[in-house]
């Protein structure tokens, strides 16, 4: 069982850049980035991959439905950062002197004793400060970027892996870890309270008021199972006029803990692009899910009103076909036990075993009904496939020219493995390992471990 990945937090003012940096250092144009103050309305966080170290990053700002008129403010990101994250970076505007605003979230980061980065953003544009303006502000470690021109780009990817741990083994306890995933008002904590058969969820008067992860062990057919609740809980039957936050990196954290989600939607309120972001946080997590539909009691319903809503969420979740739904009510207990029933069966499926025999002869019978396409001269060829984990199921195809195997192709292999292997409600994961790559991978690293000693130390101090 891997160790769960550090998060890095990015807090500043609207419109110092805060988007366009989150997009270089993931590496992909992931957010909206618009000169309006404010417009960050798209993905904010992704899982990045440098030096052999991952973590998510994650603008506290900005995950949040677009249609809510909510908006986070900056005291809000500063006491999410400090309470969950690994790492803060604060982002200042380098062409604007410090204002008392930047003195208070530098402030309140330093106090969360949390290693603490400062970005001076826009260096590129003319009239921007020197360093040394901003050392007023107390943060020792300054980094000037251009998320415009990746300038400083590498120095902040090198200074957080510097700051973050090391991925360590943790050992497996055999506690099932089921996360309550949602926005607020799905009735997360009600379902909690539910399943836990008992009022464990500290219900207060103020909807989120509730920061922390809540989590209570049970038994269910001679397994213990922890339940994970990330929700803002509030007085049963008590309405909260308006919208409340939640805690992107709370949310993040159970996600990581957990080994299956239960993706909550209220069925007066589903298709919303937030629950699709989530789903696909918990699909690039790799974790098991289950889609929710809540409060099923609170429907007028004929007998087809299921088979109406049915391929409705299944349209919206098309890029999670493997996850199975389920309608509950809480209130009236419908369908709660069997959450239980297929988390389990989801973690047996994960943890299946499966033979390379198998999936060889596969393998070959897909290539040789339909071979991967290539360039002119360079057709990839496939020769055999591997698994090599289980939490979650990751397959290693190895191979050659296998860059120029397209995503369909990709997708086509998934489903044949599923059909192989039952994997419903888990994703699956799958690694291609070009073997010419490998080999000259390997010659290059055995004539540096044959330079002489002191040819190492001389290269180094060049370096």
């Amino acid at each position: 069982m891997a160790a769960k990945l550090p998060t890095v937090a990015i807090i500043g003012q609207a419109n110092v850049g805060k988007s366009s940096l989150f997009n270089r250092l993931v590496g992909y144009n992931q957010a909206i980035v618009a000169r309006e103050a404010g417009t960050t309305r798209d993905n904010v966080l992704g899982k990045v991959t440098y030096n052999d170290h991952d973590f998510w990053l994650v603008d506290t700002a900005g995950l949040k439905d677009p249609n809510d008129e909510f908006e986070a403010s900056i005291q809000e990101q500063i006491d999410e950062a400090a309470d969950a994250a690994d790492v803060i970076l604060v982002v200042v505007d380098s062409t604007l002197y410090p204002s008392d605003e930047d003195r208070v979230v530098a402030k309140k980061a330093l106090k969360s004793k949390k290693p603490v980065v400062l970005l001076t953003n826009k260096i590129d544009l003319r009239g921007h400060l020197p360093a040394d303006e901003f050392k007023r502000l107390g943060i020792k470690t300054i980094i000037g970027t251009s998320a415009e021109h990746r300038e400083g780009i590498e120095d902040v990817m090198n200074e957080i892996v510097s700051l973050i741990p090391k991925a360590q083994d943790v050992e497996d306890d055999d506690v099932l870890r089921i996360a309550l995933i949602g926005r607020p008002n799905v009735g997360k904590s009600y379902l909690f309270n539910t399943l836990a058969g008992k009022q464990q969820a500290i219900v207060a008067n103020i909807a989120g008021t509730t920061r922390d992860i809540n989590r209570i062990q049970v038994r269910y057919k001679q397994r213990t199972i922890e339940l994970l609740d990330t929700a803002g809980v509030r007085r049963q039957g008590k309405q909260v006029v308006g919208i409340e936050k939640f805690s992107v990196l709370r949310t993040l954290q159970a996600i990581e803990e957990s080994d299956v989600c239960l993706l909550l939607m209220d069925v007066n309120e589903i298709n919303t692009q937030l629950d699709q972001r989530l789903a696909g946080v918990i699909d690039e997590a790799g974790k098991g899910m289950v889609l929710v539909v809540s409060k099923w009691d609170t429907l007028d319903k004929t007998p087809y009103t299921r088979d109406s809503i049915a391929p409705q969420i299944a349209n919206t979740f098309n890029f999670t076909p493997w996850a199975p739904l389920i309608f509950t009510s809480s209130a009236t207990g419908q369908n709660v036990t069997k959450l239980f029933d297929l988390a389990l069966d989801i973690e047996a499926r994960r943890k299946q075993p499966t033979k390379t025999r198998v999936l060889n002869d596969m393998l070959q019978k897909a290539t040789q009904k339909h071979p991967p396409a290539g360039l002119k001269n360079t057709q990839p060829k496939l020769r055999y496939i591997v698994q090599t984990d289980t939490t979650p199921p990751w397959f290693v195809i190895y191979g050659s020219h296998l860059k120029f195997v397209h995503w369909s192709y990709k997708r086509y292999l998934e489903r044949l493995i599923r059909e192989t292997y039952d994997y419903s409600g888990t994703p699956l994961k799958m690694s291609f390992r070009d073997e010419k790559q490998i080999q000259a991978n390997r010659e290059k690293a055995e004539k540096a471990n044959k330079k002489s000693p002191r040819d190492r130390s001389d290269s180094d101090e060049e370096e």
